[in-house]
């Protein structure tokens, strides 16, 4: 869907002049959430929804800060809550992975004799 553009101004939500952004979505979002039946959504929970969304995807964190305009990673991080159970498959996965390289080493070692 295309959003109507103003000639010269390149906001895409247009603010109460015609050459600047919206800077109050307080009254706009609310009417947003009552239509939809979400009134205790705020506009920073689709932030971090967005950022938790990113990461389950795959975005990368360093990429992700840069789509969220943070300065540092740690905010970043912050925003990208992670589900319990993306966090136990990496994990596992980790682990898999080293109980395998530690499988392979010992098949591969040369045999010792016990004393």
């Amino acid at each position: 869907m295309d959003l109507p553009r103003q000639p010269g101004n390149p906001y895409v939500i247009l603010g109460e002049s015609e050459t600047g952004p919206l800077n109050n979505l307080q009254k706009p979002w609310r009417r947003i959430r009552k239509t939809a039946g979400l009134e205790d959504v705020r506009i920073h929970d689709l932030r971090h929804t967005y950022a938790s969304v990113a990461m389950k995807d795959g975005i990368d964190p360093f990429t992700l800060k840069e789509i969220m305009g943070h300065k540092n990673l740690t905010t970043t991080l912050r925003y990208a809550h992670l589900a319990d159970d993306a966090v136990q498959r990496a994990a596992g996965s980790v682990a898999a992975r080293l109980a395998r390289a530690v499988r392979q080493d010992i098949r591969s070692a040369p045999l010792r004799a016990v004393s």
